[in-house]
C-alpha cells in the first residue's frame, strides 16, 4: 500500500510539474508581448506641444481589422488603406482635458512603424492645444480595454523643467500630468511596478531561479541527492543564491542602463538561455555544488537582460538614477514573491525520497529542454 501511495504521489507531482513547465513554455512565447501602449508627450517647445502614441499592430488589427486579405501577414499597403480608420480610432479613445475643457488633438497622416520586445507597433505623431492655459493636463484613454482588460498605457511627459510618468489601466482610464514640476513619487512607483511586471513576464528569469532553488533544500552525498540536515541550511543556501543573483544583476542592470556598458542584446538573450540550460544540467550531473559563484556569474547576464527592458521604457529625463534604482527594486520585489511561494513547497517535497531520486532530475530535465529550445531560437 505504501508503494502504491508513493507511486501515486510521484505521478501526481510529475503531472502537475510538467503542466506548470508547459504553461511556462507557452507563456514564454508571449512573455514580452503583453498588451502595452506607450504615450510620449513633449511640452519643451513653447510654440507647439508634441506627442506620440504607440500601439501594437496585433491590438489594432483585432479592433479595426487591418489585415484586409486575412492571410495573417500585415502589409504596409493594408495599413495605409485603413489610415483614416486608425486616426479616427485614436481620436475617439485619446482625449486631453485642461481645466474641464477638451483640448484639440491633430494627428499627422504619416504613420510610422516601431518595435517593442521584438513585436511590431504603430507610432502616430500628433500635436495638441488647449483653450485654457493650465499647469495640469488630464489624459483620458479607453483604447484596447474592451478587447484586453490587462492592457496598459505607459505615459512619459517631458518639459523644460518637468518630467512626469504614469500608467493608465482598465481600472482607471485617466491620468493627471503636472506640466510644471517633476514628480519623483510617480517615477518611483512607475518603475517599481514595471520591475515587478518584468520578472513575471520574463519566464527565462523565473526558470533560472527555480532551477537554482530545486536543490537548495537538498545535500549531495555519495553522488546522490538527500534531504538537508535542517531548515537553517536550506535558508542559508537560498539566501546565498538570492544574494548572489541580486548583487550581480544589480551591477549590470545599473551599468547597462546608465550606458557604462553596451552589450549586444542578441548575445545577452542567448547567454540567458544558456545559463538556464547549464544550471538545470548541473542539477542532473552536479559539477558545481556551491551555487553562489555560478549564480553571480550568470546573474550578470540576467542584469543586462533586465536593462534591455528598462531601455524600452526609457529613463526619466532628470531622474535617471531613480528610474534605475526603482526598476531594480521592483525586480527584487518580484523575485521575493517567487521565493516566498516556491521555497516552502521545495522544503516540503524535499523530504520525500521520490523527489530526491526523481523529482529533481525530471524537473531539471524539463527546464533544460525548454532552455535548449530557447538557445536554438535565439542563436
Amino acid at each position: 500500500m505504501k508503494h502504491l501511495n508513493k507511486a501515486r504521489v510521484v505521478k501526481a507531482f510529475l503531472r502537475y510539474f510538467t503542466a506548470a513547465i508547459l504553461i511556462c513554455l507557452t507563456s514564454h512565447a508571449s512573455a514580452h508581448q503583453m498588451s502595452t501602449g506607450y504615450l510620449n508627450l513633449d511640452t519643451s517647445d513653447k510654440q507647439v506641444n508634441k506627442g506620440q502614441i504607440q500601439l501594437r499592430w496585433f491590438d489594432l488589427d483585432n479592433i479595426i481589422g487591418l489585415d484586409a486579405n486575412t492571410d495573417g501577414q500585415l502589409l504596409w499597403g493594408e495599413v495605409q488603406q485603413r489610415q483614416s480608420a486608425i486616426i479616427r480610432f485614436l481620436k475617439q479613445h485619446l482625449i486631453f482635458v485642461a481645466m474641464n475643457q477638451p483640448c484639440e488633438l491633430s494627428f499627422s497622416p504619416q504613420l510610422q512603424m516601431t518595435e517593442h520586445f521584438n513585436e511590431g507597433y504603430l507610432a502616430a505623431d500628433f500635436s495638441w492645444s488647449c483653450p485654457n492655459d493650465s499647469s495640469q493636463l488630464t489624459v483620458n484613454y479607453s483604447g484596447v480595454f474592451q478587447q484586453d482588460s490587462d492592457h496598459k498605457l505607459l505615459i512619459n511627459a517631458e518639459g523644460n523643467t518637468s518630467y512626469s510618468s504614469g500608467v493608465i489601466e482598465n481600472s482607471d482610464d485617466s491620468f493627471v500630468i503636472d506640466l510644471t514640476q517633476t514628480s519623483a513619487w510617480q517615477t518611483f512607483t512607475l518603475y517599481v511596478y514595471q520591475g515587478v511586471l518584468h520578472i513575471f513576464m520574463g519566464i527565462d528569469h523565473i526558470l533560472f531561479l527555480i532551477a537554482l532553488l530545486l536543490t537548495c533544500a537538498l545535500s549531495r552525498e555519495n553522488k546522490q541527492w538527500s534531504v538537508a540536515l535542517n531548515n537553517k541550511s536550506v535558508f542559508k543556501n537560498a539566501a546565498w543564491i538570492v544574494t548572489a543573483f541580486t548583487l550581480a544583476h544589480s551591477l549590470t542592470l545599473t551599468a547597462t542602463a546608465m550606458e557604462l556598458i553596451t552589450p549586444n542584446s542578441r548575445w545577452v538573450e542567448l547567454g540567458i538561455a544558456i545559463s538556464v540550460l547549464l544550471t538545470a544540467l548541473n542539477n542532473i550531473w552536479p559539477i558545481i555544488l556551491r551555487l553562489g559563484w555560478i549564480t553571480f556569474a550568470f546573474g550578470l547576464l540576467h542584469g543586462m537582460g533586465f536593462a534591455g527592458v528598462l531601455g524600452e521604457l526609457g529613463l526619466a529625463k532628470d531622474q535617471k538614477l531613480l528610474s534605475v534604482l526603482s526598476f531594480n527594486l521592483g525586480v527584487e520585489f518580484g523575485q521575493l514573491m517567487i521565493l516566498v511561494v516556491v521555497l516552502p513547497l521545495l522544503i516540503l517535497v524535499s523530504k520525500r525520497s521520490w523527489y530526491q531520486q526523481y523529482g529533481v532530475k525530471v524537473g531539471s530535465g524539463l527546464i533544460a529542454l525548454i532552455a535548449l529550445s530557447w538557445s536554438i531560437q535565439r542563436f
